[in-house]
């Protein structure tokens, strides 16, 4: 017996309420189409249009629309099309948002571990690699803006 399929406007609801702004509140219809707009990938693209196929109102985006869509939350285009490829997503990123010291708001930790999720193992193995020198710099940054301030000799300027 087969499942019934997602429809888009279940993906959507789906893909908005595990992308939230940094605030934790559910982004707005026209913020999302605005971002997509702005984006280039689409020329117009209305709150109430937004509103239309996420309450199942329209259901047959244009591909344009739906590049858009994948492009702002993040997801391949199949998402919308394959309902393996959208549970698989749905399943990385409900792992990356429940993992402990990870902020569920943040939608680029999201991005960054559903994306690494995606690559070869050595490729995987790379990206933690660059990732690591990256965390190092940043540590060593943060630990010197830490030890100096503005009255510290470092920062006199000569008069």
């Amino acid at each position: 017996m087969n499942k019934p399929k997602r429809t888009l406007a279940a993906k959507l609801n789906q893909l908005y309420a595990s992308h939230p702004r940094p605030d934790g509140k559910e982004w707005s219809n026209d913020q999302v189409a605005d971002a997509i707009v702005k984006s280039g990938i689409v020329k117009s693209f209305s709150n109430s249009y937004m509103w239309q196929l996420r309450n199942g109102v329209k259901d047959n985006p244009t591909m344009r629309h739906l590049a858009g869509l994948a492009w702002y939350f993040g997801v391949p285009g199949d998402y919308f099309f394959d309902d393996d490829v959208a549970a698989a997503i749905d399943a990385k990123i409900a792992v990356a948002s429940s993992e402990p010291g990870q902020p569920a708001t943040d939608p680029e930790i999201r991005l960054l571990a559903m994306r690494a999720g995606e690559l070869s193992p050595a490729r995987r193995k790379q990206a933690l690699e660059m990732l690591s020198v990256v965390y190092e710099l940043d540590r060593r940054e943060q630990e010197g803006s830490a030890q100096t301030s503005p009255e510290d000799p470092q920062h006199r300027t000569m008069g």
